[in-house]
């Protein structure tokens, strides 16, 4: 029988009941279209973790202290990072080129009779080398592709020098909204501002920032702020010392391990952290490095990606069993048929290939309309998991493909079945 017949053939037999037809379809477009709204939600969130995360360098390694909740509050389990643990890792950690750190507060700034409530930063001299190397935020109108310089960061005068940091001078840097709502158009260099009652001189002014990914642009606020040398925010603006943040950055990126233990070493003789019962270190910090964050991603990615395939495989297996249910009635309703069409010449060939192709059709619509779904369901999966939703190209071909191959073995017995019927018993069928 010429192919084009038999898919004739194999379409009546699939129109002759449309109600049949789309139910038995179902669960194929659910199955098609879980797996491309999962799929997803997976390239999502993995997007959004390496755009949270691109700030730590493949140099860097983040420190952090270790905290705790105590009564609604997170508070450290041990001693504090203090700003001497930062300036001691480059000093005497051989794999530990530099040490930037931080610690930022609410502040009150004043000028003349304008006062202004921000962020007061504190900071080491570093700082503009450290937004120039993560490219979160960037000059406005910055060229695409042209490479970050900290002279970039600056509009006006200059940033803090490494020995003004360390002595503990009260000079400040401004950022470009700050100076404009403060001096109001006026030069603010070398003119005395207070902050939190400290008297500070202006000495720079930062240019206009943007941040570099759209979706924080409402969210953050890049020109507002004042910078502070480290040391003098910790002496002039807490009454005890703060813990900082500190980010290491490893001289050889090879050697990031090595460079890790010796960090570690150092804490724990700092901090005189010790063994408990079972010989386990009770660390008061914990370290995060680009590599950390890549492997527990992989590790949620696998787990995500099992989960994934458990309910699509549930789905498309019912589909597949609904495909096969289907045709298994739709052979014995069309017995006489069969018996006939066999009788006047038709090989067994021509009846698999028919009923094989009405459950290759069922699925390959049932496909598409699970596609359709799923593509149409993306934003709303989007907007239940905080925006986070990406359609995986790849997911499209796969998802139709794996109800195409359900289709072929969940229609394949149904059809053997038909082509084996013996055409005399066929034709006596009532």
């Amino acid at each position: 029988m010429p192919i084009l017949e038999t898919i004739r053939t194999a379409l009546r037999g699939i129109t002759a009941n449309k109600l049949r037809a789309s139910l038995t379809t179902l669960g194929i477009i659910i199955g098609v279209a879980s797996v491309i709204a999962m799929l997803a939600l997976g390239n999502g969130a993995r997007a959004a973790v390496e755009a949270n995360f691109r700030f730590l360098g493949s140099d860097s390694i983040q420190i952090n202290v270790e905290q705790k909740l105590n009564r609604g509050e997170f508070v450290p389990v041990g001693k504090i990072l203090s700003y001497e643990d930062g300036l001691e890792m480059p000093a005497r950690l051989s794999l530990i080129k530099r040490a930037d750190m931080n610690v930022s507060g609410a502040g009150k700034v004043r000028y003349g009779r304008t006062a202004l409530d921000m962020v007061v930063t504190g900071t080491t001299a570093d700082a503009l080398l450290a937004q120039a190397t993560n490219q979160q935020v960037q000059p406005v109108g910055w060229p695409d592709g042209k490479p970050l310089t900290e002279a970039a960061f600056i509009s006006q005068g200059r940033f803090f020098t490494p020995g003004e940091v360390l002595s503990g001078v009260n000079v400040c840097v401004l950022g470009y909204k700050t100076a404009t709502d403060l001096f109001l158009g006026d030069n603010p260099i070398d003119q005395p501002v207070l902050v939190n009652r400290q008297r500070c001189l202006v000495i720079g002014v930062m240019a206009e920032l943007e941040v570099t990914d759209p979706a924080q642009r409402t969210r953050s606020k890049p020109n507002e702020g004042l910078y502070l040398p480290i040391s003098t925010a910790i002496r002039s603006f807490y009454d005890k010392e703060p813990s900082v943040n500190i980010t290491a950055h490893v001289a050889d990126e090879s050697r990031m391990d090595e460079a890790k233990n010796q960090v570690v070493a150092l804490l724990r003789q700092r901090h005189a952290v010790e063994k408990d019962d079972d010989g386990k270190y009770q660390d008061d910090f914990r370290m995060t490095t680009r590599n950390d964050i890549l492997g527990a991603q992989q590790d949620a990615a696998r787990t995500f990606a099992i989960l994934l395939a458990a309910m699509a495989a549930v789905s498309l297996v019912v589909g597949g069993i609904g495909i096969m249910n289907v045709m298994l009635v739709s052979v014995t309703e069309r017995t006489r048929e069969i018996g006939l069409r066999m009788a006047v010449g038709a090989h067994r060939t021509d009846v698999v290939s028919q009923f094989l192709l009405e459950a290759l059709f069922l699925s390959a619509g049932g496909g598409i309309l699970g596609i359709a779904i799923g593509i149409l369901s993306i934003p709303l999966a989007a907007a239940l998991n905080r925006g986070v939703a990406l359609l995986a190209p790849n997911s499209i071909p796969l998802a139709f493909s794996v109800a195409l191959l359900i289709g072929i073995l969940f229609g394949l017995y149904p059809a053997l079945r038909a082509a084996q019927l013996d055409p005399i018993e066929a034709l006596r069928y009532e």
